[in-house]
């Protein structure tokens, strides 16, 4: 399985933004965003939302038990 990891080249050299691939050498397929979106620093939520927002459930567990699930009876 192929993983991709995120990075800045500047000058020559890669500056990884998150985690490092855990080798110390590989062959490597570059591909160059130039658009200046790329270089965004990650979003976060405003501040205005602070307080006002209920996070039910995440993307690793369902909201909902399976148990109740309709489609597993």
């Amino acid at each position: 399985m192929l993983k991709s990891y995120e990075a800045i080249y500047q000058k020559g050299h890669l500056h990884w933004v998150d985690e490092r691939p855990p080798i110390e050498s590989a062959r490597v397929i570059v591909t160059i965003l130039t658009d200046q979106q790329a270089f965004a620093k990650r979003r976060h939520p405003p501040p205005s939302l602070a307080g006002k927002v209920e996070i039910l459930g995440d993307m690793v567990s369902p909201i909902v038990d399976e148990g109740d699930w309709e489609c597993l009876k």
